[in-house]
Order: C-alpha cells, then sequence, then structure tokens
C-alpha cells in the first residue's frame, strides 16, 4: 500500500488536484493532504464548491463533494501541524506530489526553506531521498523561478507542468485534466489508464 503526501498550494489548477486525490484513493494509497491557506483561496475561487480551512472539515466538504472512495485512507493536517508523521524522516511517505504547486512554495522548497508543514515534508521527502513531484503553475516563467525548477530538477525532483497534449484530441477540459493526472501518476509509479498509450 503506498504512502503518498498530497499539497495543494495557491496556484491555479484545482481540478488537476482533485482528480490528482481521486485517483490515489481508487488505488488504495493512504493520502496525507495538506492544504495551504493560499490554496483554500484558489480552490474555492475555482471549483464549484468550497473549502473551509479546518482540517476535519476539508475531509468532510471533500469526501462528500467527490464521491471518495477509500476516503478512511485520507489523512488531513493543517499547515502549522508539526506534529503530523510527514513532518518526521522516522516516517517519510513513499511519494509527495505538490498540486498545483505555486512560485513560493517553489522557491522555499529549492531553498530548503521549511516554514510550514508543506515545505517540512518536501524537505523531509528530499534528505530521505524518496520521490518529490512539483506541477508549478505559472506563466510566464521568471529566471528566478527557472532556476529553482533547475535545482530541484538536478537532485531528482520530477517537475512536470501542467502541459495539455492536443496529440490526444481532448474533447472536453476533463480529457485535459486527465491526461496531466497521466503524467503525474506515471512519475508516482501509479498505474493508470487515464490517457492513450502509444
Amino acid at each position: 500500500m503506498r504512502k503518498v503526501t498530497l499539497a495543494i498550494t495557491g496556484a491555479s489548477g484545482m481540478p488537476f488536484a482533485t482528480q490528482l486525490l481521486q485517483e490515489l484513493l481508487s488505488n488504495d494509497c493512504i493520502v496525507h493532504l495538506v492544504v495551504s491557506a493560499a490554496g483554500v483561496l484558489t480552490f474555492n475561487q475555482e471549483m464549484d464548491f468550497s473549502l473551509p480551512s479546518a482540517p476535519h472539515k476539508i475531509h468532510e466538504v471533500l469526501t462528500h463533494e467527490l464521491k471518495l472512495v477509500n476516503a478512511d485512507k485520507l489523512m488531513v493536517y493543517g499547515v502549522k501541524d508539526w506534529f503530523a508523521p510527514i513532518a518526521s524522516g522516522s516516517s517519510v511517505d513513499d511519494v509527495m506530489i505538490v498540486c498545483p504547486c505555486s512560485m513560493a512554495t517553489l522557491a522555499k522548497i529549492a531553498n530548503g526553506i521549511g516554514d510550514d508543514l508543506i515545505c517540512r515534508a518536501a524537505d523531509v521527502v528530499l534528505k530521505e531521498r524518496k520521490n518529490l513531484i512539483i506541477v508549478p503553475r505559472e506563466t510566464p516563467l521568471s529566471s528566478i523561478h527557472l532556476d529553482n525548477m533547475l535545482k530541484l530538477s538536478n537532485i531528482g525532483v520530477s517537475v512536470i507542468p501542467p502541459v495539455p497534449a492536443f496529440y490526444t484530441k481532448p474533447q472536453t477540459i476533463d480529457d485535459v485534466v486527465k491526461f496531466v493526472v497521466s503524467r503525474i501518476l506515471d512519475q508516482a509509479q501509479i498505474s493508470n489508464n487515464l490517457s492513450k498509450r502509444w
């Protein structure tokens, strides 16, 4: 049973995050979820339902609204919950995915600034040499953004901008979302059939 940390930050791209959460749980993963304060604000702008800020309420709302399977395998933590297991190298998860990843979170992870649970968990994943995946959502990218991505890529972090593929002939936004989530799951070594294989 895979253990996955999913961090949702304040960049655009919440449909990617919700599809990813659903797929992880349907694949019987244990998911440790952290949503930043900015992530809650962005979520509430982009989705058809709103998230509260309290972790137990986030669990309740996501379970109800997304009709999550295996919701008992979802644990939600606050960004200042320093006693969460993902803050310690003694219980590090197999993979951590930051989706979407804001440029502020990217910069903090790239420079080892673990001032909240998301960045501390990423720091733990890096120091324990586990799999870290970031899904940066910004355009255009400054040289600072690119430098931070290169710094992380050079130490083995998978950088997956949510870029659509038109060779698959997507018919809906959902098709685009599933293609991107499929590529994220591939990097997490979680089997899926969300997009056509060549």
